[in-house]
């Protein structure tokens, strides 16, 4: 018996994630910045409480193990060389340490590729901050490879290290000892065994629903409608816009906040979901960026990749991503607010009709079974970025005070990862009665953020009174 057992071999979706959409000016990690109340711990006190907690996620210890000619997807397996000290820093901010010195560090350290032989993640302590009141605040810089985490399963894995009161004890560190890493051979011997568990896992999956055969074309019916809708948006590439060009290396980051209790009135009141009232106004801020440009708007859409979780409620706090990535034209033309929110909501109706998430969903499913350079060459295809002009992302969060050290967290911003010319990304989180709308923007291709970020300020502030 091999004298090694790691259990998590990379999905299709994760392997993608290394194998094509990281590049040289598009990093593929995605994060978060939360703002506590209260001066910053030392180093020593941030860094015992993050090792008191890392065996609630064990893959913080692992770091990437390549098979020999990429004859099998890579695992995840141990570091035996782990060091805290290298992924929990701490950092200062320049004065006069306001919310402008603390995007400029964050687009920084989002700007720099995760180091692939070691754990895929980085936490940055942040002291020197103060708020606009004057008083002492603190900031934790999070940033995890999307191969390592997605967005849904992100804000889980984040929440171990939050309590829900202040006064919470600290419970002791455990012992940890790294397994023993793979041999080469037993690399191959695994990714081996594995594909073929796979496959009989498959013909047994077959067997079952041709004992259904109803429900075999139900499900099929589906799935099929779903990739003819994906291969249709491959017949008519997304509209051109100055959004959609070749990227630097270097990442600026802001975010809007908002009551959640204003997004929920509009659906309410409107019908539609609180992701309807999100796209609406990512419409309008970007209708607002375009038109200072001088770029023809009105009557015109751009299509968003909205990625939509597959994530069933057993699942939540795994890692890995379990994500589908659905199309959805938005009205950026469209000035009438309620007008425009209308749209949105009928064009989120036409891809839940459509049956996009199932047709990702049985792509995915057949990409399991693909070896690795075919299966780069298909990440290539499935994540083209001729389908869309910038990705809109919604990640519910906890809707409760946390805490951290018993300091409490007044604010979370959503970072998202930008992918070959996709100059903006969207990424909406909910927290504590708030939502917070980030934007993770190229420095170059996106000089006028301050201009993005007020035409999303006017769009919701125009649907809230209309």
């Amino acid at each position: 018996m091999s004298r090694w057992r790691h259990p998590d071999r990379l999905s299709a979706v994760d392997y993608s994630f290394l194998s094509h959409e990281e590049q040289a000016g598009t990093p593929t990690h995605i994060g978060w910045v939360l703002i506590a109340e209260g001066p910053a711990p030392t180093p020593e006190a941030f860094r015992a409480h993050v090792v008191a907690r890392l065996h609630l996620v064990p893959r913080y210890r692992q770091r990437l193990a390549y098979p020999p000619l990429q004859s099998a997807r890579p695992r995840w397996a141990d570091d035996a060389a782990f060091d805290l000290h290298y992924h929990v820093r701490p950092v200062a901010l320049s004065a006069p340490g306001g919310m402008t010195e603390l995007r400029e560090l964050a687009g920084r350290i989002f700007s720099q590729h995760l180091d692939r032989s070691k754990p895929l993640w980085e936490c940055w302590l942040v002291d020197g901050l103060t708020g606009p009141d004057g008083r002492q605040r603190f900031a934790v810089i999070n940033k995890a490879h999307h191969a390592l985490v997605d967005g849904a399963s992100g804000v889980d894995i984040s929440t171990v290290l939050f309590d829900l009161t202040p006064d919470a004890a600290q419970p002791d560190a455990p012992a940890w000892t790294a397994l023993p890493p793979p041999s080469p051979a037993e690399l191959a011997a695994e990714g081996a065994r594995e594909t073929i568990a796979t496959a009989v896992g498959a013909g047994a999956a077959t067997i079952r629903a041709l004992a259904s055969p109803a429900q075999l074309a139900s499900s099929a019916g589906h799935a099929l409608r779903g990739v003819g809708q994906i291969a249709r948006a491959f017949a008519s590439p997304a509209p051109s816009s100055s959004l959609n060009v070749a990227l630097g290396a270097h990442r600026q980051l802001d975010w809007v906040r908002f009551p959640l209790a204003d997004f929920k009135a509009v659906k309410n009141r409107h019908g539609g979901t609180v992701n309807d009232v999100y796209l609406s106004v990512v419409a309008g801020g970007v209708g607002a960026l375009l038109r200072s440009r001088g770029e023809r708007v009105d009557g015109r859409e751009l299509r968003a990749c909205v990625p939509v979780s597959l994530r069933t409620g057993d699942e939540r706090g795994a890692l890995g991503n379990r994500i589908a990535e659905c199309f959805a034209f938005l009205p950026i033309g469209e000035r009438d607010p309620l007008a425009r929110y209308a749209r949105a909501v009928e064009s989120m109706a036409d891809v839940k009709a459509s049956g996009q998430a199932m047709g990702a969903q049985a792509i995915a499913a057949l990409q399991e079974f693909a070896p690795p350079a075919l299966l780069a060459q298909a990440s290539r295809i499935n994540n083209s970025t001729r389908l869309f002009n910038f990705v809109c992302t919604n990640v519910p969060g906890p809707p409760i005070p946390l805490y951290l050290l018993g300091h409490e967290v007044i604010q979370v911003g959503p970072v998202g990862q930008l992918v070959e010319r996709n100059a903006v990304v969207f990424v909406l989180v909910s927290y504590n009665g708030h939502v917070e709308l980030g934007v993770t923007a190229d420095a170059e291709a996106v000089p006028d953020l301050p201009v993005l970020m007020n035409g999303l300020t006017e769009a919701a502030e125009e649907l809230f009174s209309a």
